[in-house]
This record gives structure tokens, sequence and C-alpha cells, in this order.
């Protein structure tokens, strides 16, 4: 009766979550790529990688994966080459996008704890050598996915679907492999979040004691503390909502790796793992929603996209 539920919530919500998501992160590229929501090159170089991480990880992930898997019995994409080269891609989108988060997360710490580093490592051309070795590191680290799936039948001489081999589960080499896959994504950068966070927190605490006690509390209003907690807002909505939305997933894992008796069917674990599931997946199209809140010029961007947009439809109609 549970797994029954689950899966149809999971019918439900994957639909509504790719046809949110995917425009949603569509517009975040295009209004970030145009410069002009106030913020720097080096912050915007890494938010657009994010979107663009976001949005390859809706198309692979939820498109093609979940939903796929809920309404296509037979697709081209179900033929096991297609089908494993999709996870390759599926697992890679994913990975950028957990380390493009610590790699924002990280320049955020350098650029508020560390001076003397700040000048040399929070640059635009910093931030694309950066994006550049996490695409790369995080499609070789998911190449070896490809091997894990064989065909689930052979139709005609053609192998149709995939799943695990039955050496992944037996083999000390594919369990080495997992350990390291789950360790990469989600759980050292789960870790490395929260820690640059709570480095940050204390930092910025101790920065603005100081500074109000050399000000006082009469002076002007210090513009540095408050582009300081512009960039602090933005980390930690951004950062804050990895955490929470992938916390369900490291729990799971981690239940999964120190059960004895897991049963994937049945079992109340199933449960937290959709769960998990879905939220990870929902940490793909919350990144707009961020901006929203806590950028005005980027609400304002937003408004001039909408409105040209809306304007150009009404002239098409009109012509037509």
């Amino acid at each position: 009766m549970g797994y029954s539920v689950i899966v149809e919530v999971e019918e439900i919500y994957y639909p509504i979550l790719a046809a949110a998501g995917f425009p949603v992160n569509l517009v975040a590229i295009v209004i970030l790529s145009r410069r002009k929501c106030g913020l720097s090159k080096c912050i915007t170089r890494y938010l657009v990688g994010m979107a663009a991480a976001d949005l390859l990880v809706v198309f692979f992930d939820v498109i093609l994966l979940r939903i796929k898997t809920h309404y296509l019995s037979l697709s081209l994409l179900l033929i096991t080459p297609v089908c494993c080269f999709t996870n390759v891609l599926r697992f890679a989108a994913i990975m950028v996008s957990v380390w493009l988060t610590v790699a924002f997360t990280f320049d955020r710490f350098v650029a508020i704890c560390c001076e003397k580093l700040k000048m040399k490592y929070c640059t635009d051309k910093t931030a694309a050598v950066v994006l550049g070795v996490v695409c790369v590191l995080g499609c070789l680290e998911s190449v070896p996915v490809y091997f894990v799936y064989g065909p689930r039948e052979v139709k005609n001489g053609v192998p149709w679907g995939c799943v695990p081999k039955a050496s992944f589960y037996t083999s000390p080499e594919w369990t080495a492999f997992e350990i390291f896959h789950r360790l990469l994504t989600p759980c050292l950068p789960f870790l490395l979040v929260l820690l640059l966070n709570a480095l940050t927190v204390r930092r910025v605490l101790a920065t603005n004691k100081v500074r109000r006690r050399l000000r006082g509390d009469r002076s002007p209003k210090d513009s540095e503390l408050e582009n300081r907690r512009r960039s602090v807002v933005l980390l930690f909505a951004i950062s804050g909502s990895f955490v929470l939305l992938w916390g369900t997933q490291v729990v799971s894992y981690l239940h999964q790796r120190i059960a004895t008796n897991y049963d994937m069917v049945s079992h109340p674990a199933r449960l937290v793992e959709s769960t998990g599931t879905m939220l990870q997946l929902l940490n793909s199209c919350t990144n707009t929603g961020v901006y929203l809140v806590t950028q005005s010029r980027f609400r304002e961007e937003l408004k001039n996209v909408l409105k040209y947009t809306f304007t150009r439809i009404i002239k098409l109609v009109k012509f037509k």
C-alpha cells in the first residue's frame, strides 16, 4: 500500500517539477547572463553555471528518467546503450550541480573571511577555471556508471532497459566505487557547505561587532556592512536551500549503509529514500526563487523579460 502511494505521488510530482524547473532555470540563465543584476562578474559566472547544471539535472534526471519511467513503456531511450549513456549524463549533471554549490560557497567564504586571498581568487577568470575543472571532473567521475548497467531483456537481438549488473552488488571494486561516489555526492559537499557557512557566520559576526564598536551607534549607515549583508544573505539562501533539500537524501544513504535488513519495497526507508530524491531534485529549481527573494535587481530584470515576451506575443498575434 505504501509503495503504491509513493508511485502515485511521483507520477504527479515529477511532471510538475519538470514543467516548472526547466523554464525557471532557463529564464535565470538568460537574466543572469545579461549582467544587469548588480552582481560581480565572479558571482554571476557561478550563478549562471549553477543554473545551467540545474537545467541539465531537470532534463536528464526528471524528464528522461523519472517521467520516462512512469509514462513511456517503449522508447528509443530504453535501448540499453542509450539508457546507460543517459545515466552517465544524469550522474554528471548532479555531480556538477552539487560541487558548483560548494565552489560558490567557498568563493564567498574567501571573499568574506580571507582578505589577502580575496583579490587573487575572487575573480571572473578564477571562477571560469573552477567551473571548467568541476565540469570535467564531474563528467570523468561519472564515466564508470556506464558499465554499472546491463540490459533488462533482449528482443530481436536488441537489448532493452538498463538494470544494475549482478556484479555491482557483489564486486568489491563496484562497492568501493559506489561508496566513493556517494561520499563525493552528497556527503562530503554537505559537510563542506555546513563547515564553510559556520566559519563565515563566525567571521561576519566578529567583523560586524568590531566595525560597529569603532564607528559608534550614531555613525552614518555603513555601506561595507550593507554590501556584506547582501552577499551573506545570497550565500546563506543558496547553501541553506541545498542543505535542507539534500538533508533527507544524506540521512537515507547513511541508513542504507548502516542497516542490515534494508527492504527496498516494504521498509519505511523506501519512503524516506523516495522523499529524499524528490527533495533533492526540487533543489534544482529553487535557486531562481532565491534570487527573486534576495535580489531586487533580479526581480526588475525578470519583469522586463516578461514584459518584453508578452509584448512580442501580442504583436505577433495581432500581425497574424
